[in-house]
């Protein structure tokens, strides 16, 4: 008799343990990863996976929640839970049950949390801020136990240019001191999610898992503590988001939960790249769908966000990474390529959530009037509103790469900022555009500007004292150079000092030569200067047309005011009358400059050194 019962306990036992195993199984996973109770929309969209998950039954069973559609796709590992959080729902474990006639297949226990106090009021970024471009795989190693990580297919190896060299989140946390004394009030890190692809994984932009943080740049758990320990620091950190592709590597691509999820063609068609046909209105239909349905590359599955269910995927999971990191913005990779009306519902969910939010598009175009398109508001013909906030601001990108190298002409030099600033009419919120000289795509400022530092510190003056909210590029600050046009490895090269063994360490001045403490030096003068000052934040912008090579413009706000000027002359220095200014000066007597922190007892003439620019603070 006791043999038999220890028999049968060993059998329920083991029966035990392949139930709990099979219920493990029966699902592989379920994304969002957790939800939070009180948040503004109360529909919450839940994918799970697993094999052949499309024949059970769904129940929950949760005070305050209500589970209203259960939607299959034809894929049935795949199933798709339309549920209501009421705003009665409690912060706990909701059950979430799946059956087979009478039985049980699995039940998973799904977290709903309760939301950070103040959450859904935190600010983003605006023009108060200066923004400091981060490519974590290049900026600092502050852990090199996570350089190789298992599961990951791409091994460390920086001797090679497109490789993973080992930065990650802890070499940002440990510099955010750094970044603070340079006058940079937010970071953009350029994509932090799982990129598990066979080679040249480094840069971000093919996502293998949205959920998920790179294993060699750190855990969600990281990401959570820099956006914590940066914003005790008063910064705040703009994710990189992609809404237009994945990687190959990503793990649905075996099993695709539906069959239009990707854009697919007879054969691969890569994008023409012309966003001009997204607001033409004479545009063929082929080639709007070449430029917005072909793919970025072969590596690089063109997301179909026509499919709803996709859309609300990437929806929630936008949602889900400001939630739960943090976060105070978000940057939109490829902005124009996926389809419009899912991007501009995306805006309007994120902002219902978080109404003082912020995000900027990338929408690569130089021409304004083709650019403006996608700002919020604009009156499209069309009648498209995008309801994206701001823009990073190309055409006036490149005029500065122009303007400081160019002899002044009608048409060329400082004229060129000059012209592009005057089509500010075309834009809903110019102030709210995003200003840059240089960022992980495009060739180094110095680059262009043929390794002359009086050069760069002139356009550095200008992206600090003109509208708009101004971002760097992490090593911008030490004159790195590097032409775009001989490969992107060039523009993405490891910031010096960020890697136990460094020769030199740029972070610190001993470790800077001459002409780099000089620029980094200038650049923390005049970002710290603009950190402080609401006049450059938001004050109205007032310029008059450049003439003998000078370029004058004025901040205003209130009672205040900073004078630019720019003399892009290579070797006279001017003595500027300024009787042509006296609409803004006939209110101010005195000022200082900022640079030098001297006096100036005399605003009727102002001498300013070749190749230089002057900023001046206006007093009563």
């Amino acid at each position: 008799m006791k043999r038999s019962l220890i028999i049968i306990s060993t059998i329920m036992m083991l029966f035990t343990g392949f139930w709990s195993s099979a219920q493990k199984n029966a699902i592989t996973r379920v994304e969002p990863l957790n939800w939070w109770v009180g948040m503004a929309n109360p529909n919450l969209q839940i994918m799970v996976y697993g094999p052949n998950i499309a024949a059970c039954n769904v129940s929950i069973n949760y005070p305050g929640v209500e589970l209203k559609h259960t939607l299959k796709t034809g894929n049935p590992n795949y199933l798709f839970l339309d549920v209501v959080i009421a705003p009665s729902a409690q912060p706990g474990q909701m059950p979430i049950r799946f059956t087979s006639g009478k039985k049980t297949v699995a039940t998973r226990l799904y977290d709903l949390l309760p939301r950070q106090e103040g959450s859904a009021m935190r600010q983003g970024f605006s023009s108060s801020d200066a923004i400091y471009l981060i490519m974590p795989d290049r900026f600092a190693n502050g852990n090199p136990a996570n350089d190789n990580m298992p599961g990951m297919i791409e091994q460390m190896n920086r001797k090679e240019p497109y490789g993973r060299h080992g930065g990650d989140l802890k070499g940002i946390s440990d510099h955010l001191d750094y970044i603070r004394d340079l006058g940079m009030t937010a970071i953009w890190i350029n994509p932090v999610q799982e990129n598990n692809m066979p080679q040249s994984s480094y840069h971000g932009y093919a996502i293998t898992d949205f959920y998920r943080i790179d294993a060699r740049l750190g855990t969600n758990d990281d990401f959570k503590q820099l956006v914590d320990a940066a914003r005790q620091k008063g910064i705040k950190v703009i994710m990189d988001m992609v809404f237009n592709h994945c990687g190959t590597g990503h793990w649905w691509m075996n099993d695709l939960p539906a069959a239009d999820w990707i854009n697919q063609w007879n054969g691969f068609t890569r994008s023409n790249y012309r966003l001009s046909t997204v607001s033409d209105p004479h545009v063929s239909q082929h080639d709007l769908a070449v430029a917005t349905r072909g793919w970025f590359d072969n590596s690089m599955p063109d997301l179909n966000l026509q499919n709803p269910l996709l859309a609300n995927y990437m929806i929630q999971n936008s949602i889900w990474w400001v939630e739960y990191a943090g976060l105070q913005g978000i940057r939109q990779d490829t902005y124009p390529y996926p389809d419009k009306e899912a991007m501009r519902e995306w805006n309007l969910r994120v902002r219902r959530e978080y109404p003082n939010f912020n995000i900027v598009g990338e929408s690569w175009i130089s021409s304004p009037s083709k650019l403006a398109y996608w700002q919020k508001d604009f009156p499209n013909r069309d009648g498209y509103n995008s309801e994206l906030p701001s823009i990073f601001d190309f055409p006036l990108m490149e005029a500065m790469r122009r303007a400081f190298n160019e002899k002044e002409t009608w048409d060329d030099g400082l004229v060129r900022l000059y012209d592009i600033l005057a089509d500010d009419h075309l834009y809903p919120n110019p102030d709210n555009l995003v200003t840059f000289a240089e960022n992980h795509d495009i060739g180094r400022m110095m680059y262009f500007l043929k390794n002359d530092v009086r050069k760069f510190k002139m356009a550095m003056a200008f992206l600090a004292t003109t509208r708009g909210t101004p971002q760097l590029y992490y090593g911008s600050e030490i004159l790195m150079t590097g032409n775009g046009f001989d490969g992107h490895s060039f523009l993405r090269e490891d910031f010096p000092g960020g890697w136990p063994g460094d020769t030199l360490n740029a972070f610190t001045p001993k470790g800077r030569n001459h002409k780099q403490n000089e620029a980094w030096d200038y650049m923390a003068k005049v970002f710290n200067y603009r950190k402080g000052n609401p006049v450059l934040h938001k004050g109205k912008l007032t310029h008059f047309i450049p003439a003998d090579e000078v370029y004058v413009y004025f901040r205003t706000l209130g009672h205040q005011a900073v004078m630019v000027i720019l003399n892009n002359a290579e070797e006279d220095a001017k003595t500027i009358d300024t009787s042509r200014f006296v609409e803004i000066l006939k209110d101010f007597k005195t000022g200082k400059d900022v640079i030098s922190g001297k006096a100036v007892s005399d605003l009727k003439t102002i001498r300013v050194p070749a190749k230089s620019a002057t900023i001046i603070e206006l007093m009563p």
